[in-house]
């Protein structure tokens, strides 16, 4: 058994699957849209990992003030400390919001978290 997509809610579509494409250099699946419900959706595939499913609807609005119970973050493992160093120069230098790091986590991991253009957070690791 394996884990075969998580999906996110976006508010701007377009912008997300540019963003997850481009940064962590995933194929764009077809586009997907449903008239009547007025949702639209894109998948974006990670090689042999899992994907990622961007999901769109214009009634769907802001989540609930924090804390909040779901979704806490996406961590993708770039397999070394020097590919988490690079990519944490790179998002740093394209004006995303860094949370923190590079630095070795008490539980052993090596990563670096940011904000996604929408405020969802990821965690850079090896």
């Amino acid at each position: 058994m394996h884990i075969t997509h998580v999906a996110l809610w976006a508010r701007d579509l377009e912008t997300l699957t540019r963003f997850y494409c481009g940064v962590f250099d995933g194929e764009l699946g077809e586009p997907y849209h449903n008239p009547r419900k007025q949702f639209s959706s894109r998948f974006v595939r990670f090689g042999s990992g899992a994907s990622l499913e961007l999901m769109h609807r214009p009634d769907i609005v802001e989540p609930a003030d924090m804390p909040f119970f779901g979704l806490a973050h996406l961590a993708f493992s770039l397999g070394s400390e020097a590919a988490v160093d690079a990519m944490t120069i790179h998002l740093q230098q394209t004006g995303l919001r860094h949370l923190d790091g590079p630095r070795h986590t008490g539980d052993g991991y090596y990563e670096s978290v940011f904000l996604d253009p929408e405020g969802n957070q990821i965690e850079l690791t090896v």
